[in-house]
């Protein structure tokens, strides 16, 4: 029997199996402890290793809701090894925007967002890794590719890319809103300085710390020690959350926000809201490689890490979205540290710890784009220095001009959650579920995905369209007053 023709016994014999499963699924509650890699036939289906006890064992947990309970390893470090891991993806550069995306939804509006959006992709995630046990992938890649062939590699390929080169542009622009600032803080007469003034411009500085920091690392091929750097990035985080929270009550009038608008229900920007908050959740791409990180791995304990690593990044993003936006309201900036004053010394910190950390995270980026790259393109080919070197200067040259000509973060985030992260969350999950269940589309089970996924189509279309309304129309034509953050902030 053929590998391909193995793969779909075990997925349908699965699928007849579990039947019970697709309408309670999203708890998990199963335990496969008995898989085991195999080096030597990796497309083997994950499913395949599960005995006649563990599906007993299955049945019994399903058929009995009060006896469900997760069962934790012996070793528990494999799985908080695992959450910490996870929440670092989730808890990266995107919490930066969280103030701005409650500016634009409105206060109340915002926390409900967080809070919806939270369980949704807590939820997806788990439904991603179910999606990958029954088609037996352990990519993204793989798993579309399985469900829909060459169309779904496609997809995939566009929408992972859009959303690490996204990240690359903001990275670069958030390097143009902290290290100058700092910089110029600590030598205020820089300016006159030959040669070393180039370092208090904002452009000059983006240029050449993506130029000479950023891009030679790019063109590692090996990144595993860049992967290192996430110790930094999130006491970088931490920084910012207390550094914010602290000084944020003691601005001065003329620079916080109006009080009048300050408890908004909901304000007008919801759709672009929804793609900044997206922007910061999303960790799909990285969800395959932490679950088989376990060294166990079953998804009632990547269902701990899920639920683990979602709460902390909750009450994360709350904290320094709500400490930010009630300072400075309908004032708030893409970057939360540019409200604050450029000689604030606590916020200097913050903003030196999180460039400093931009200028690994950009080559990071830069290795997922130029891996969708390689892998649609020449799947088969040997590794080409020449390819490699063209890839990775193509890539930083144009992410380095996006970067030079907007300063407003803002509109980079909405742009990137809105047209990537929310078909990479929202969209592709229960649509390849929808694919691999079997039975009738339209059970009563399968309403919430189609549900999610019509959601995640809404946003994706009508966030991008008002982003780039705010990319291409002047203010007098959109009738909004404050052009300071309804259109592409452009930098002198």
């Amino acid at each position: 029997m053929s590998a391909a023709s193995t793969i779909h016994e075990n997925s349908r014999e699965y699928s007849a199996q579990s039947r019970p499963a697709t309408t309670e699924y999203a708890e998990f509650d199963f335990e496969d402890a008995s898989h085991e890699s195999d080096d030597n036939n990796h497309h083997q289906p994950l499913l395949s290793n599960i005995d006649s006890s563990d599906e007993e064992d299955e049945e019994s947990m399903l058929d009995s809701p009060e006896q469900k309970q997760y069962k934790l390893p012996s070793e528990g470090g494999t799985i908080f090894s695992s959450f910490l891991n996870m929440a670092n993806s989730i808890i990266g550069a995107g919490i930066i925007g969280l103030p701005f995306a409650f500016k634009e939804a409105g206060f109340w509006m915002g926390i409900f967002l967080l809070v919806a959006l939270t369980i949704v992709v807590d939820w997806t995630v788990r439904l991603l890794m179910y999606n990958g046990k029954l088609a037996g992938r352990s990519t993204y890649q793989d798993l579309m590719e399985f469900a829909f062939g060459r169309p779904g590699l496609i997809a995939i390929s566009i929408f992972q890319f859009a959303f690490a080169f996204g990240g690359m542009c903001a990275y670069c622009v958030i390097i143009g809103d902290t290290v100058p600032h700092v910089i110029r803080s600590l030598f205020p007469k820089i300016h006159q300085v030959p040669v070393v003034w180039i370092f208090g411009d904002r452009r000059l500085c983006i240029s050449f710390f993506t130029l000479f920091v950023s891009y030679p690392l790019s063109l590692y091929r090996d990144i595993s020690k860049l992967a290192k750097t996430s110790a930094l990035a999130l006491i970088a985080i931490i920084v910012i959350i207390v550094s914010v929270a602290v000084e944020g009550p003691g601005m001065p009038t003329d620079i916080r926000g109006s009080s009048d608008v300050m408890f908004n229900f909901i304000n007008d920007e919801v759709f672009q809201a929804i793609a900044v908050i997206s922007f910061a959740f999303v960790c799909h791409h990285n969800s395959f490689l932490i679950f088989g990180s376990l060294k166990q791995p079953s998804l009632n304990r990547f269902a701990v890490v899920t639920h683990w690593s979602m709460g902390i990044a909750f009450f994360t993003c709350f904290a320094l979205a709500v400490s930010g936006y009630l300072v400075f309201t309908d004032k708030t900036v893409g970057n939360i540290l540019n409200n604050f004053p450029s000689d604030n010394t606590f916020i200097n910190i913050a903003r030196l710890a999180f460039g400093l950390n931009m200028f690994t995270t950009i080559p990071l980026e830069a290795f997922v784009c130029r891996e969708v790259l390689e892998t649609f393109y020449w799947p088969s080919a040997p590794f080409d220095k020449t390819r490699h070197f063209l890839i990775t200067t193509a890539l930083i040259l144009i992410t380095l001009t996006i970067s030079l000509l907007t300063c407003n973060l803002g509109i980079v985030l909405e742009l990137t959650g809105g047209f990537s992260a929310t078909v990479l969350a929202f969209v592709l999950p229960p649509l390849c579920f929808l694919k691999l269940a079997g039975g009738s589309l339209w059970e009563r089970s399968k309403i919430p995905h189609w549900l999610c996924m019509l959601f995640g189509i809404l946003i994706m279309v009508l966030s991008t369209f008002y982003s780039l309304q705010k990319v291409f129309m002047p203010v007098e034509v959109m009738g909004v007053s404050g052009g300071e953050n309804t259109v592409a902030e452009t930098c002198n």
